[in-house]
């Protein structure tokens, strides 16, 4: 899951998708990889141990640092305000995502959350997932940043398929018109296909959710944006 420009909700997406794909009866991990600046676990209200700064320095394992979250999620929590996280060498960014290969028969969705940025992490991340999920929302930063880095995974690294997610839009056709917009560059300019997954509506029980340190999927069930969720989880497992 990523997009580039912060604050389109790429949190709020992986926590909520991960969580109504666990609904479903699917055994989700969801990867904290904001390696720097990690908040999944405050967003959820979980008070971890142990994170992926120790999995790193070869203190624990992968295995060892999971947190159980809502509908049994595994969530793998990494940490905040280190330094070394923010930076890692290619090498080490290999050594970490090549370590979901021992956990992975016990799994069948991972989802990755990636930082707010175009970094060697989020490439990385992007380059080793199945599916790239792209967050957009109705502001021009977020199209350009969405763009850059279709841009970047296309001709650097020959992705050609992406899934298009408009975030906290007004209405569905805004959402349709977020990446009608989108596709109108990419077909212009790179050999991409761009696929629309849908909309998820703006909608201020998840404000109150991320309040309480809740998801919107557990607090508020019954909400608009819980029912849009569903729909997504359901397209993502087809």
């Amino acid at each position: 899951v990523t997009g580039g420009k912060g604050g389109v909700g790429k949190t709020n997406v992986s926590i909520n998708l991960s969580i109504a794909l666990a609904a479903m009866g699917r055994r989700v991990m969801l990867l904290d990889a904001d390696l720097g600046l990690a908040n999944i676990d405050v967003l959820l209200g979980l008070h971890p141990q142990y994170d992926l700064s120790h999995v790193i320095r070869g203190e624990r394992t992968l295995d060892e640092i999971l947190v159980e979250g809502p509908e049994g999620i595994q969530v793998v929590p990494a940490s905040s305000g280190i330094r070394q996280m923010a930076s890692l060498s290619p090498a080490e960014h290999a050594g970490l995502i090549g370590a979901f290969s021992d956990v992975a028969d016990d799994l069948e969705v991972l989802v990755i959350d990636t930082a707010a940025e175009i970094s060697d992490s989020v490439i990385n991340f992007s380059r080793a997932a199945n599916e790239v999920l792209l967050v957009v929302c109705d502001e021009p930063a977020s199209m350009t940043d969405a763009y850059a880095i279709v841009k970047l995974l296309n001709r650097e690294y020959n992705i050609t398929r992406f899934r298009v997610l408009a975030n906290m839009v007004q209405s569905p056709q805004e959402g349709r018109d977020l990446y009608n917009k989108l596709v109108r560059v990419t077909d212009r300019y790179l050999d991409v296909m761009l696929n629309y997954l849908g909309a998820i509506p703006f909608d201020d029980s998840l404000k109150k959710a991320v309040k309480s340190q809740r998801s919107v999927m557990t607090a508020f069930p019954r909400s608009r944006i819980a029912q849009a969720f569903r729909s997504i989880a359901k397209k993502v497992d087809d």
